[in-house]
């Protein structure tokens, strides 16, 4: 059984290396993408403070599809440029927003959510969806999450099955 390991990091460099550490010998043992997922998104959540919603978007039939996540209910689908996952798709870059009222075109689902950052999800040149999370807290997120999630990002492109996942 894989026991999560809360750790007492006062920085994010800290935090985000125990993570990928956890992360890694979360995924070890099994290439199941929807496992790897789901288990992905409960560990960000129960190891990241001031969330209130983690989880993925996968590309399928040429949008954004809801993949595993823990939080409010979410979007079921988001068309490629619409809302900061879109516009992560679109850009195939990282998007910080520290404050999504002012993001023109961003896509509530949970009124509380104040932050957002979204990370895309590559295999090489593939795009295979992003990586979502939401905080109640304005400015949450910054450079370090950032380069911590990407981090996450690359581990479970690199160590996960998609193929019945995207399309």
């Amino acid at each position: 059984m894989f026991a999560v390991q809360p750790g007492d990091f006062a920085d994010k460099t800290a935090r985000y290396a125990d993570l990928l550490v956890q992360l890694d010998a979360l995924v070890s043992d099994d290439r199941d993408g929807l496992a790897n997922l789901a288990n992905a998104s409960a560990l960000l959540v129960q190891l990241l403070p001031d969330l209130n919603w983690v989880g993925f978007y996968l590309v399928r039939d040429g949008a954004l599809r809801l993949g595993p996540f823990q939080g409010r209910v979410a979007c079921v689908h988001i068309a490629f440029g619409q809302g900061v996952c879109g516009t992560a798709v679109a850009e195939r870059r990282t998007v910080v927003v520290p404050d999504v009222r002012a993001f023109a075109g961003h896509i509530a689902c949970d009124a509380a959510s104040r932050a957002e950052i979204v990370v895309p999800l590559l295999a090489g040149d593939r795009l295979l969806g992003v990586l979502d999370l939401d905080s109640p807290q304005l400015g949450r997120f910054d450079d370090a999450d950032a380069h911590g999630l990407e981090q996450v990002a690359r581990l479970l492109a690199s160590r996960s099955d998609w193929s019945r996942l995207v399309s």
